[in-house]
């Protein structure tokens, strides 16, 4: 086993909660559609396997609802994005523990990425308005690379513009999308309980520890490391 040299981090549900912008977006796309809204904590869990597929969860009212004609979902992704690119930050919240979290990460000496399955257009302005974009010298989006989250592709390539090893990265989420992601990659795996995780329970999900905070998750890799450095040395 190696120390820890990055910190790869989930933006929505894990840095955020951004379920009140989502939840306008896609209503007002319902609207435009004809459809009755959905209520916030529904649409709180088509959260988390892209853009794409929150379009398509939110059009069936439904977590598994089939796909739309191709012509159907092309309008609807246009309105959501339009509506999107309305409210993107206005009223998402960054969780408590988090900038706190983040600043002890660093301190430890960790280099940070942000990994999110959400498109460029939408992360970079994000992060921007709500302040935490100064802490990543990194930032991987749902377009960056061939396949998203759960794949590896996007763990990986954080990996490669840090300049570690996937040995020394711990991949930090809240969902089964990031749980699988950073395993399937070859990272440690930790998760935070309060996010989307469409619905389901985190403790059913195959990871090296269930943190409440980002400061718990930072005291986390704080004693990792110090083991590591311990059984190095001998002591």
């Amino acid at each position: 086993m190696t120390a820890f040299r990055a910190a790869l981090l989930d933006l929505d549900g894990t840095l955020l909660d951004s379920i009140p912008d989502l939840a306008f977006a896609a209503n007002a796309m319902r609207v435009e559609l004809g459809m009755t809204p959905l209520r916030e904590d529904v649409v709180a869990t088509f959260v988390g396997k892209g853009v794409d597929n929150l379009v398509r969860r939110s059009l069936a009212g439904s977590l598994d609802g089939a796909d739309p004609e191709p012509a159907e979902f092309d309008r609807a992704r246009e309105a959501f994005f339009r509506h999107y690119h309305l409210v993107n930050g206005e009223k998402a919240v960054v969780y408590p523990g988090v900038i706190d979290g983040l600043k002890h990460l660093r301190d430890h000496g960790l280099k940070l990425a942000v990994v999110t399955n959400k498109p460029t257009e939408f992360t970079l302005p994000l992060l921007q308005r709500t302040g935490l974009a100064g802490f990543f010298e990194a930032v991987v989006c749902g377009d960056t690379c061939a396949r998203r989250k759960p794949d590896p592709d996007q763990v990986l390539h954080a990996c490669e513009l840090l300049g570690v090893s996937v040995r020394e990265a711990v991949t930090i989420g809240d969902s089964l999308n990031d749980a699988q992601a950073g395993r399937s990659a070859g990272t440690q795996v930790l998760v935070v309980p309060y996010g989307y995780n469409e619905g389901r329970d985190v403790r059913e999900l195959d990871v090296d520890g269930i943190v409440d905070t980002l400061v718990d998750a930072a005291q986390w890799v704080a004693l990792w490391n110090q083991n590591q450095n311990a059984a190095k040395t001998g002591s």
